[in-house]
């Protein structure tokens, strides 16, 4: 099994492009590592190298994907999430404690995070809705990933709609954190989720301007109309 995670390795040097890796570190504040590969391409590799795992076991592919995560490249994170994605059909609710244990030990940037809990995490809370009360454990973790994601878990529940009541308590949770992925994180959940409850999106938001960090507030209501925009932007109560 570990041939294939060194096939998909080699494959993933030899499709890399300085050019690309030095223009993706752009993106991050903290240190990453990447080989330079653009993402349909990776994409492409974990699609094809995912059919050669036909008949293998869900908990046989966890643990390649967890080979994956150990490596820190930021490519082989992708990888590591398209393969757990395309399990979704076979989830239970206690592979939560899988994605956990991935968040807490191997991400160490935005993106392998928000891979992983836009879709694998995302789609598991939809299936199983009484996971949700991991994330608000997760609100308390010393770990700044973790607590992000807590929050861009439910983006695209959120967005659907679903879990608004949690999307508010887990907000509470994160209002006053003073790590800007942080910040980022939990006002992006509340942008989703203004996208079906526009409301009582606006009616927490404005509630709690004077708590919140003007980063979280701005992309809480970054898809408002312009009239609430401004009215929550307003400076007077702060």
């Amino acid at each position: 099994m570990s041939e294939i995670v060194e096939s998909v390795r080699r494959e993933l040097i030899a499709s890399a492009d300085e050019k690309v890796r030095i223009s993706g570190e752009r993106f991050f504040r903290e240190e990453v590592r990447l080989y330079g590969v653009r993402s349909a391409v990776v994409s492409k590799i974990g699609k094809e190298y995912f059919k050669s795992l036909s008949g293998k076991c869900k908990e046989e592919i966890f643990a390649l994907c967890e080979d994956l995560w150990k490596s820190g490249i930021i490519e082989e994170s992708f990888i590591a999430c398209n393969w757990s994605y395309f399990l979704r059909k076979k989830y239970e609710s206690t592979d939560i404690e899988v994605f956990k244990g991935w968040i807490e030990s191997y991400v160490s940037n935005w993106a392998s995070c928000d891979t992983l809990c836009n879709h694998s995490v995302g789609t598991l809370l939809e299936m199983y809705p009484n996971t949700v009360a991991d994330l608000k454990k997760w609100t308390a973790s010393p770990n700044r990933w973790m607590r992000r994601a807590s929050a861009v878990s439910l983006i695209i529940p959120a967005r659907k709609g679903m879990f608004v009541d949690d999307v508010f308590q887990i907000a509470d949770m994160l209002l006053r954190d003073m790590d800007d992925m942080v910040q980022k994180g939990y006002g992006w959940m509340l942008k989703s989720a203004s996208q079906a409850h526009q409301k009582e999106v606006f009616e927490y938001v404005y509630r709690n301007k004077e708590k919140m960090s003007r980063t979280s507030l701005r992309y809480a209501v970054e898809k408002m109309p312009g009239e609430l925009r401004k009215r929550a932007m307003e400076k007077s109560n702060f």
